[in-house]
């Protein structure tokens, strides 16, 4: 057989077309093209520089040719060829082309302004199919050369990490980012939020004293919100759920800038209710904002239909008034951390998912390897799981904890970071712990005997004095104090609230 004796500049063989070698996808000539162009002009930078970074450019000087624009633009000065000449007279990779002087002449080969977004679209086109590529290497060597103990699922994982950040990014993996990026990235968030009226950095929670705690919902953190059995975590987060998910759509319905709202699209992991539970809690909750009779509608009561014909019609209005809530549930029993991330992953490229919350931690998977890995190593498992997600999605991830049965033993039952189950991985991975308490959950157990008139007077005045009152207690905040925030709960509608003044609170006993 002859060998090849000519290839075209794509690696095909002129007499043949069959396929001798075949070089990655990039154009040159687009790439000096746009370059000439903001030489001539700064201004097409602006139209660029949103999507297109240093590293898509496939000639790598291009690419140091254009950081180096963008830097004299963010100092406020005219990027041309004679003020770049400077920083490349000694640029080896220039050498072959002509050195620095090979900045006139791609100024003199400038494209049109009007065609600069064109070819950046492109250039980042091009970057996208490279990295296709190397990710479609990987994953075949990877397949070939998997190591013994490595799961086929930990290699889907990682390659549909790696797809995600891809068409998320604009690049395969994140890799180092120069300070001045995400100085960059840092004063443009402290910038949004000294613009918000709101005064938050984050998703609002529908709270206005635990936002002002907290500052809101942080994208990429993990936060744990933990409590013992009736205390309401449950209800809290369903409650900052749907506040975030409501803010979001009132903002669309205003023609509100989305990369502005303090709203979010949510997604509820459920493995403890079901999603028709779960939906009828906050059904229940709205209803009552439509109704004006002298009972409240109960979750209990809708589902043994025990509803008077008001009651019912104040459901169907709140129905109607939810049926575009951006919320979504899912309550697959037994989910695995590896499927719940494959789940956000897919909600976060169809709808934007802007906040996850678990209810709760302990119910969740982790790999699974073997059956018998000791609880703690996969609780650790899972928290790193949950923290990695928050940072991949670059989104808030509220996650429910139980607390140990040791708080129950203590006469102060306000609860602590010791009181985390597994705490030091779940303490040592979040980024903010919050406990929620109602001391009048405690109290109405201890009820001493009428025959005690005294007692049982004074056990009445502390129960009003307790009634409808929760606490959320901060005790653990990267980004700011610690602290306890004084909330109102209605028990019957498992809704917290912004509390209320003593004088307005109503009579119980």
């Amino acid at each position: 057989m002859e060998l090849v004796q000519a290839n075209d500049e794509n690696g095909n063989n002129d007499e043949t077309g069959n396929l001798g070698y075949r070089q990655p996808p990039h154009n040159l000539e687009a790439e000096q093209a746009i370059l000439g162009a903001i030489l001539v002009n700064n201004e097409a930078a602006q139209k660029v520089q949103g999507f297109l970074q240093p590293e898509h450019f496939f000639e790598p000087v291009h690419g140091r040719i254009y950081e180096s624009v963008l830097k004299l633009m963010d100092k406020n000065q005219i990027a041309d060829p004679v003020k770049l000449k400077p920083y490349f007279d000694n640029d080896e990779a220039l050498s072959d082309v002509g050195g620095a002087q090979y900045l006139v002449r791609l100024a003199a080969s400038a494209a049109t302004i009007i065609n600069t977004e064109d070819y950046g679209r492109t250039i980042y086109d091009l970057a996208m199919r490279r990295s296709l590529i190397q990710i479609g290497e990987e994953m075949v060597n990877d397949a070939y050369d998997a190591p013994i103990d490595e799961e086929a699922m930990e290699q889907i994982s990682a390659a549909e990490k790696q797809l995600f950040d891809l068409a998320e990014l604009g690049q395969s993996e994140s890799g180092a980012q120069t300070f001045s990026r995400a100085l960059k990235v840092a004063v443009e968030n402290i910038e949004n939020a000294f613009k918000d009226p709101d005064s938050l950095s984050g998703v609002t929670t529908g709270l206005t004293k635990l936002n002002d705690q907290i500052g809101g919902l942080h994208n990429s953190d993990l936060m744990i919100l933990a409590g013992r059995p009736a205390m309401g975590k449950t209800a809290l987060a369903t409650n900052i759920a749907f506040n975030a998910a409501h803010r979001y759509h009132q903002d669309l319905v205003a023609g509100v800038d989305m990369n502005m709202s303090k709203g979010a699209v949510c997604c509820f992991f459920s493995l403890e209710m079901s999603a028709d539970q779960l939906a009828a809690r906050i059904l229940s909750d709205r209803a009552n904002e439509h109704y004006n009779g002298p009972d409240s509608i109960q979750s209990h009561a809708m589902r043994q239909g025990k509803l008077t014909q008001d009651q019912f019609e104040a459901i169907a209005r709140a129905a109607m008034e939810m049926e575009d809530l951006p919320l979504f549930i899912d309550d697959t029993p037994a989910l695995t951390i590896a499927g719940l991330r494959t789940r956000a992953r897919r909600l976060k490229r169809q709808h934007n998912l802007g906040l996850v919350v678990v209810d709760y931690l302990q119910l969740l998977r982790g790999g699974g390897k073997g059956g018998s890995e000791n609880r703690v190593q996969e609780i650790s498992e899972i928290t790193r799981g949950l923290k990695g997600l928050a940072k991949e999605l670059h989104v808030p991830v509220l996650a429910l904890s139980q607390l140990s049965r040791q708080v129950e033993q203590r006469e102060n039952k306000r609860p602590m970071l010791s009181d985390l189950r597994e705490s030091g991985s779940i303490e040592q991975d979040a980024d903010m712990v919050m406990f929620v308490f109602r001391e009048e959950y405690y109290k109405e157990k201890e009820e001493p005997s009428l025959s005690d008139h005294e007692k049982h007077q004074t056990w009445q005045a502390e129960m009003e004095n307790l009634y409808g009152k929760a606490e959320v207690i901060v005790g653990k905040q990267r980004h700011g104090p610690v602290g306890t925030v004084r909330l109102g709960f209605i028990k019957e509608v498992t809704r917290f609230t912004d509390l209320v003044e003593d004088d307005h609170l109503p009579e119980r006993f």
